[in-house]
């Protein structure tokens, strides 16, 4: 379906894009909460403090480190014209956001299916 890896990075990187604005804006409500007391606030925790809401933890961690793995590569190639070796670094920055990802998942993964170790 996609012919370069190119494009899957600039997908990928404006979808994660997007998703932390949209984290930022769900951070900035509930936080803002604090200013209408204690109790507002207990109650927006209380709902972003679901299994659902820890799922999706995992994906923004996800977003979070894919973003910033593809934009140390794009500085790279941008700034040390390593123009011939886009494919490969994208595969590598894939791979370790990914390993990173499931290692930093995985202790939310326990927690939600409330596995002590």
């Amino acid at each position: 379906m996609f012919k370069t890896t190119g494009f899957i990075s600039f997908i990928l990187r404006r979808f994660t894009g997007v998703v932390l604005a949209l984290y930022l804006l769900l951070h900035i409500w509930v936080i803002g909460a604090a200013t209408q007391g204690a109790e507002a606030f207990n109650r927006r925790m209380e709902a972003v403090s679901t299994p659902v809401f820890h799922i999706l933890e995992i994906l923004l961690l996800a977003a979070v480190i894919y973003h910033a793995f593809d934009g140390i590569r794009l500085l790279i190639i941008n700034n040390f014209r390593v123009t011939d070796k886009r494919k490969s670094m994208w595969y590598a920055a894939f791979a370790i956001a990914a390993l990173l990802t499931v290692v930093g998942g995985l202790p939310i993964l326990f927690y939600v299916l409330g596995i002590n170790f």
